[in-house]
């Protein structure tokens, strides 16, 4: 993974943060889980936390008995005529599509939305050698065109207003294009349409593999993976060896709790089921069976259940930290709560060791996951590994960081050394302040502000209580 982790700058994109980002995020995110709740109490608590309780213990059977499911994924799918290929890295992977491709002339590519090609960065792969690709769904048409990397899980243009979009299609597409959701989507049809009648190749990534039958499940709401698995001659899925379930009934429970996780529905809008190679369908069917890190994560027992993840996304709808920050500012594929424990596993925490601090450990987002990932406690799992250096890539925290932990640790635990501290900290911020924020801190404190200002010190709160507790109606009434 060294060509693509030398890319990944986690200082990169914080400075895209704008009040204009962070509105349209947390507006989007406020109607996913306005639509997530309402379909959940139409279904009923207790049933959606016993629907949440057999897709936990679903996912937890099989990473525990991966072997055995992977075994019979390969086996069936190349019993009903497909082909199916390991990759243990993104290097692997990337040679083994694009042999493919060269194999058949492959010149131009339709993609269905997949965050697991993204992670490997099979596009930039692709275009090195001379093969056009393009993006088919809305989200990830937008964001291609603007040169951006997803900020979301399931919508990736999530960061971005209608106005921006607007914009953004007159610049690169050269049309007279309105803030109009509906014509803006008209326009990306119109010039994804002809892609998708010439593509040789189509490439998709996939919801879940279904061992009892080697079917792949795809999930869409926008009709463009059926094109890009139809269409052209070729179609080649990029899985996660952890997308594997062991049967039908499974299946049933984890698109349950995926529609109404991720859209508030009760079902998507296509669920689309492939074996092998179909009847007037592609005349090619190959499967990449990714690992990229995830046998090294199995081996954690803690952390392995990061693995369970089906990619709904509404750990991010609801978590305070991404919804000020948005997700490009966390520098990497995956965003949020799961981006924060997942992108270290797979590439270690030399790399990405800052992302397990990048939350409050509110626990929203725990309390949320469909098949009850301990986010929490797997983010305290990794601090740990971060900061005494146990993990596979030998890195550990610096000594200045260390000192001030520790000195913090000791100052917040002395109250006359706290209230001394917050008096020292109202005469030195003056350099560093402007109006109400800090701006800017000095390394190793710049972590913060290299994506968001940092408040002001004004006081402490016992200094506020001792000045007003006998004034009347701060609480509503005369105060105790």
């Amino acid at each position: 993974m060294k060509d693509i982790t030398a890319r990944i700058d986690f200082r990169a994109n914080t400075q895209a943060v704008s009040p204009a980002m962070v509105a349209a995020t947390q507006k989007n995110a406020r109607t996913a889980l306005l639509k997530r709740s309402e379909v959940v109490v139409e279904f009923g608590e207790e049933r959606w936390q016993q629907l949440r309780r057999a897709g936990r213990e679903l996912r937890l059977h099989a990473l525990t008995h991966l072997d055995r499911y992977l075994s019979m994924v390969e086996e069936n799918v190349i019993a009903a005529g497909g082909h199916v290929h390991w990759a243990r890295d993104a290097e692997e992977a990337h040679s083994i599509v694009l042999d493919i491709a060269m194999q058949n002339s492959v010149r131009n590519i339709v993609k269905v939305k997949s965050m697991v090609t993204e992670e490997i960065e099979l596009n930039h792969a692709l275009e090195g050698r001379g093969i056009r690709v393009y993006e088919t769904d809305l989200g990830e048409f937008i964001v291609q065109l603007a040169g951006q990397r997803p900020s979301h899980i399931t919508a990736p243009a999530l960061h971005m207003t209608k106005e921006e979009v607007a914009a953004l299609f007159r610049e690169k597409l050269k049309v007279d294009a309105q803030p109009d959701p509906k014509l803006l989507t008209e326009i990306a049809r119109q010039r994804l349409r002809k892609e998708f009648l010439t593509a040789e190749m189509g490439i998709s990534g996939g919801n879940f593999l279904v061992a009892e039958t080697g079917t792949l499940i795809l999930v869409t709401n926008e009709g463009n993976g059926r094109m890009c698995t139809s269409l052209p001659p070729i179609h080649v899925a990029i899985v996660g060896i952890e997308k594997v379930i062991p049967d039908w009934e499974s299946a049933a429970v984890m698109l349950k709790l995926l529609a109404r996780s991720v859209s508030g529905s009760k079902i998507t809008a296509y669920n689309t089921f492939i074996t092998g190679v179909r009847k007037d369908g592609p005349r090619e069917f190959h499967l990449v069976l990714l690992d990229n890190g995830r046998t090294q994560i199995l081996r954690d027992e803690i952390a392995r259940e990061t693995l369970m993840c089906i990619r709904c996304g509404a750990c991010m709808n609801i978590c305070p930290v991404y919804n000020q920050v948005g997700g490009h500012a966390y520098g990497a594929v995956y965003p949020g709560p799961i981006g924060s424990i997942l992108t270290p596993l797979l590439i270690g925490t030399r790399i990405a060791g800052g992302l397990p601090f990048a939350s409050t450990l509110c626990g929203a987002c725990s309390d949320i996951c469909p098949v009850m990932i301990p986010i929490t406690e797997i983010l305290l799992h990794l601090r740990r590994r971060f900061v005494e250096g146990d993990d596979f890539e030998g890195s550990s925290i610096s000594g200045t960081l260390k000192a001030i932990a520790k000195a913090g640790r000791y100052v917040l635990g002395s109250p006359s050394l706290y209230r001394l501290g917050a008096r020292m900290g109202k005469i030195f911020q003056a350099p560093l302040r402007s109006g109400d924020w800090i701006a800017a801190m000095p390394s190793p404190l710049d972590r913060w502000t290299m994506a968001r200002p940092f408040p002001a010190f004004r006081g402490d709160f016992r200094g506020w209580w001792k000045k007003h507790k006998n004034a009347k109606d701060i609480s509503g009434g005369k105060a105790s």
